[in-house]
């Protein structure tokens, strides 16, 4: 039995409110997220603490973080089911994070490359939480004593270094199973979508070019457009998924139509093979309108009414204290804090 099994099942994941959430969120997490609550409790938060690492506009992140919530819901995570709420609502998360600071090494965070990738050449000008990040995201899914995260390979080092962590502080305070060794939970075929103008970068809020995404509030026109314009090579499909080795747009194209069609990347390759791409462009600018306009429609009515919004976010908020403030109470006389 693994630290993880001696704990109840629980899941915990979140993304940032910053810049507009695009199918390679949707594919990559929500999807996935709406399937895993069939499978185990959830809780679902907007990380927004992680998101002023980087300068923020109070008011747009405000803002980002209500239409980050609703693009949960529309895109099937239910608020009834599984808690949904902002990270900043729960003060235990910062809590936690500062005892974890001094858990963590700095040595471990030396190896985090994230934060390399973030700071560039200039990391003595990036914020000391730009490079604790990884700490307060330990904290976020241990301060639940959360069992799986579901992790994109960009993240698998923060949960390793969580696990670390967690291992660390059960050693060091003789409490062997105070902390499960939480367990990545592995996403299917839409766990990593490209940008629709490199098939080698992965799609992203931040590249300059809109047509290298689809945003979850794009409307069919836009979709269509942009699926259309997307770039691929001369070739046609070919017989093989195996074949798409070495043919990064046409190998990005087919795995999005097989996450939106819940379909094998081999399955799709079969059902158009020979086609010319302007053909499969078609079948594919059809199929992300049909999955994508709803979210988008549900988005906007959503956003209409803030006060809605923020009663879910609150809501949620105080069905994850009511998990995080035990937690801590215990940690608490664990460290040996007094009241």
């Amino acid at each position: 039995m693994t630290a993880a099994t001696k704990h109840t099942p629980l899941v915990l994941s979140g993304m940032q409110p910053t810049g507009q959430l695009h199918l390679g969120n949707y594919l990559g997490a929500l999807k996935n997220w709406v399937k895993l609550q069939e499978r185990m409790p959830c809780l679902y938060c907007i990380v927004d603490m992680h998101a002023i690492t980087v300068w923020q506009e109070p008011a747009t992140l405000a803002n980002a973080t209500r239409e980050v919530t609703a693009a949960y819901i529309a895109a099937g995570v239910d608020p009834e089911r599984s808690a949904l709420f902002n990270q900043s609502q729960v003060v235990e998360h910062a809590e936690l994070a500062w005892v974890f600071n001094c858990v963590a090494r700095l040595g471990w965070l030396d190896r985090m490359t994230q934060f390399k990738e973030k700071s560039g050449k200039h990391k003595e000008r990036a914020s000391v939480g730009l490079y604790t990040y990884p700490v307060l995201q330990a904290a976020d899914i241990l301060v639940y004593r959360a069992t799986h995260v579901p992790v994109g390979e960009d993240q698998r080092q923060h949960l390793e270094l969580a696990r670390d962590i967690a291992q660390k502080f059960n050693n060091d305070y003789a409490v062997p199973d105070f902390f499960p060794l939480p367990e990545p939970v592995i996403t299917g075929h839409g766990a990593r979508i490209m940008s629709l103008r490199d098939g080698t970068k992965k799609m992203s809020k931040s590249d300059e070019s809109d047509f290298s995404r689809i945003n979850l509030t794009d409307d069919a026109d836009a979709i269509a457009q942009k699926v259309r314009k997307a770039r691929t090579d001369p070739q046609p499909l070919p017989e093989t998924a195996e074949s798409l080795a070495g043919r990064p747009e046409a190998e990005n194209l087919v795995n999005i139509y097989a996450a939106l069609a819940d379909h094998t990347p081999a399955t799709v390759v079969s059902e158009f093979a020979g086609a010319q791409f302007s053909v499969f462009k078609n079948a594919l600018a059809d199929l992300a309108v049909a999955k994508l306009t709803p979210i988008a429609s549900e988005m906007r009515r959503l956003l209409s009414d803030k006060a809605e919004i923020d009663g879910i976010l609150k809501r949620g908020a105080e069905r994850a204290s009511a998990i995080a403030k035990p937690v801590m109470a215990e940690l608490r006389r664990i460290v040996g804090f007094v009241g």
